[in-house]
């Protein structure tokens, strides 16, 4: 089993949106980082556990913990001429983006990003490394 974490910005999509889902279960939709897709598509597997992390807000931090419960598979919304996540250069018989299904195993006491820093034994968490986008 491997570890990831997965950001979102909680006015898009938070712990507690994902909570209220029907099975608590999203696809994790709208990545549009190269290097985050390929890990989506490559390297996620099933029963793999991430942090939900809340990001782009007044305070980040992680606020549960997920499962991946669907191996990768095409973005729909990538095709989606509405959707901001809409891809024109992206076709369907070779699709550019991927999404995996997360669900979630429990909401924790939220971990802000300052609280993170403040653990040097984190210190190679990537999110925690200084210009990451990831």
């Amino acid at each position: 089993m491997r570890y990831w974490l997965l950001k979102s910005e909680p006015d898009e999509f938070s712990i507690d949106d994902l909570a209220a889902a029907k099975g608590r279960t999203t696809p994790w939709f709208g990545v549009r980082n190269y290097q985050a897709r390929n890990f989506m598509r490559d390297q996620m597997k099933l029963g793999d556990r991430a942090f939900f992390y809340h990001s782009s807000c007044p305070e980040p931090g992680i606020a549960g913990i997920v499962e991946v419960s669907a191996q990768a598979y095409p973005d729909a919304t990538q095709f989606e001429r509405k959707s901001p996540y809409y891809d024109p250069k992206s076709a369907r018989e070779a699709p550019r983006w991927v999404n995996v299904d997360v669900t979630l195993v429990e909401k924790t006491r939220f971990v802000p990003l300052v609280e993170l820093r403040a653990h040097p034994e984190l210190s190679r968490m990537r999110v925690l490394q200084r210009g990451n986008r990831l």
